[in-house]
């Protein structure tokens, strides 16, 4: 009977249609690269996600291994050539995961826009302030797309729903295509300049690892919004916290980290994109109309002007069970609560973080 490793943490429907195929099945997860060593040779097939490294130590210890299965896209933690040479077959599952990485980028994009988690970690302390948490709206803004791969596809497709723009950057992609899908296709740094919100949909390879740094975010729009949950490392999280810190970036929903946000090692453990974060919001310009009844997010671009985000400037301890505490505002003479930033998504094994947004004194309408 064959044997198989799932050295990762899979759907327990999965391990059992291995098993119901007739194969032995260990589920191992957290094992060391020396653990991982020690018993590899004893199988045939191994099961991973994203944690597990295959590198070309552990492929010379697979003595029995014919087979490794990626349960998701990317293959960057497995040393495919090696594997390749050894006659190893590397399999993924591309489709596996594209509608769910698709929604929730577009649910990061709303949160970073609507405030979600902050209102709800405002309700929960207690306090009713919901004209603070109104947020914008993201009809009419600008979406920059980096990648139209499948996920990418499909991001595009769900921001064209909700009637934003979309331009797109993809080098394999022809100009007919994106017009098919409903984008313009566009240089990056054309992208840049012209985006409320950046998202990225790439692999992590030699020529992406780190192509969002100091220079790229220089050239970006004030107050844009940034999405990852692609491959952490794609944008450099040292240039996000300094675009956070500035106020260049308004706001970052991030669900992939180039180390484990619980690494002690993590640098940005205690920095806006690791355990701490400003809790800002979007500025807000006005609400409702005239004689209206109902209230209405901004329809400005995202994060106000420059001077509301240096007075709403603070950086944050965020606690992780949601609760509040109280921090000094760095660039202000107020003291703001701390909220969870935007929504966490530590089921995928990351997070998301929000950059301070500027909130106008305007009440709606109806409140005045």
């Amino acid at each position: 009977m064959a044997k198989v490793l799932v050295s990762d943490p899979v759907a327990a429907e999965g391990v059992a249609i291995l098993r119901r195929a007739g194969l032995e099945v260990d589920v191992r997860t957290g094992l060391t690269k020396e653990e991982l060593i020690q018993i590899i040779g004893d199988y045939d097939a191994l099961a991973v996600r994203s944690e597990t490294k295959v590198t070309a130590d552990v492929l010379e210890a697979a003595a029995k291994l014919k087979i490794i299965g990626r349960a998701g896209v990317g293959v960057d933690n497995i040393d495919v050539e090696r594997a390749t040479q050894r006659g190893i077959l590397v399999v993924n599952s591309p489709e596996g995961n594209t509608i769910a990485a698709a929604e929730l980028t577009v649910a990061l994009l709303l949160s970073l826009s609507r405030n979600i988690a902050q209102a709800n970690a405002s309700l929960r302390a207690g306090e009713w302030k919901r004209s603070k948490y109104v947020g914008v709206e993201v009809y009419g803004k600008t979406a920059g797309v980096v990648g139209l791969g499948k996920i990418g596809r499909e991001v595009a497709k769900r921001l064209l729903g909700m009637e934003m723009n979309v331009l797109a950057y993809d080098p394999f992609l022809s100009k007919e295509q994106a017009e098919a899908l409903g984008v313009r296709l566009v240089d990056l740094e054309t992208l840049y300049r012209q985006s409320d919100y950046i998202t990225v949909h790439v692999p992590k390879t030699k020529e992406t690892a780190g192509m969002i740094g100091p220079e790229q975010i220089a050239q970006m729009k004030d107050g844009c919004g940034l999405i990852n949950v692609a491959r952490g490392g794609i944008i450099q999280e040292e240039a996000l916290r300094e675009g956070i810190e500035s106020g260049k970036v308004a706001g970052a929903a991030v669900d992939v980290w180039s180390r484990s946000r619980r690494r002690p090692d993590n640098p940005h453990q205690d920095s806006p994109i690791g355990r701490d974060a400003a809790p800002g919001r979007f500025h807000r310009r006005g609400a409702g109309g005239r004689g209206g009844g109902h209230r209405r997010a901004d329809r400005g671009r995202p994060g106000g002007s420059a001077r509301s985000r240096r007075r709403q400037h603070a950086v944050a301890r965020v606690r992780c069970d949601g609760g509040d505490s109280t921090v000094p505002a760095a660039g202000g003479k107020d003291r703001q609560p701390a909220y969870p930033a935007c929504v966490r998504v530590d089921y995928l094994g990351g997070g998301a973080v929000r950059g301070r947004m500027g909130t106008g004194a305007a009440r709606p309408h109806h409140a005045r």
